[in-house]
């Protein structure tokens, strides 16, 4: 006898199809990596990236494009992280997007704790104005390190880590984080600094050469966390790490003046060949 689908296993359907297209509208390289996911795992994180870029987006922007006032987008962003506490809590949203991170969060223990930090991150950007580097520290821990931490807890609740490997990977996991959101600072300099106000660093040659070493060491020590992770989670990490390597050498190779004007990408058949080179190899990495 055929089964069929009770209203709320149609509304779950719908809305992690609903999430899915987030990360396919927002951005190629993150979707590209996420094919190469397992299927299980790549729902997860098509979930969690839908809730943390729309919460970016509500800083970034969209809101005030919309017309909103600043006390306006905070409200929204307030309401917006009280929503996903409830989601998760109620295992029930309206909201498509925040339905599907909901089980999520639950079936992969997300902390709470990397949740709140994260919204502290979103926060902060309502309040443009000159980053001190601890401040910046501060900043990066909740925009990155604990998505690299939520995106762990995802690729492991069906084969957790001992102690060791856990330890690697979790290390390994913030250091990719913050590597990927320095990056973004060079590559969104424009925008950031002329669009938003905000300013994550003071552009030179001296700080640009600083940078690109700072996410270089971050590169190396989140890629010995790699051949640990569980092989459903392996390939498309090792995607995105080639990925953002690629575009750091793209970055490192970017006059100012060229940060300042565009913002650099990495060619489609690029990131095509390095997805293909990430399948090839990940499986066969081993542990340091």
């Amino acid at each position: 006898m055929t089964h069929r689908a009770t209203p709320l296993e149609k509304f779950n359907r719908m809305a992690v199809r609903s999430a899915s297209t987030v990360i396919a509208c927002y951005s190629t390289s993150f979707s590209l990596a996420s094919t190469l996911l397992g299927p299980e795992t790549r729902t997860h994180i098509r979930n969690l990236y839908a809730v943390v870029r729309i919460a970016d987006e509500i800083v970034d922007g969209v809101a005030a494009e919309a017309g909103l006032s600043g006390e306006d987008i905070a409200e929204v962003l307030n309401r917006f992280e009280a929503d996903t506490c409830t989601a998760i809590e109620k295992q029930f949203s309206p909201n498509p997007a925040l339905h599907a991170f909901a089980k999520t969060a639950r079936t992969c223990r997300i902390d709470p704790e990397h949740l709140r930090a994260f919204f502290a991150s979103m926060r902060a950007d309502l309040t443009p104005g000159v980053h001190t580097p601890s401040s910046r520290e501060e900043y990066v821990f909740g925009s990155a390190e604990v998505i690299g931490l939520m995106c762990l807890s995802i690729f492991t609740f069906k084969q957790p880590l001992n102690d060791r490997a856990q330890g690697t990977c979790s290390v390994a996991a913030r250091h990719l984080g913050k590597a990927f959101q320095l990056i973004n600072f060079l590559r969104d300099y424009h925008t950031d600094d002329t669009a938003l106000g905000r300013h994550y660093l003071d552009l030179t040659e001296a700080s640009k050469a600083e940078l690109i070493a700072e996410i270089r060491e971050d590169l190396k020590i989140a890629l010995l966390g790699i051949p640990v992770l569980p092989l459903t989670a392996r390939s498309g990490v090792y995607a995105s790490y080639l990925l953002f390597q690629d575009l750091t050498d793209r970055l490192e190779a970017a006059t100012l003046a060229e940060i300042q004007a565009e913002r650099v990408r990495v060619p489609a058949a690029r990131k095509s060949y390095l997805a293909a080179r990430a399948v090839a190899l990940a499986p066969r990495m081993k542990e340091n």
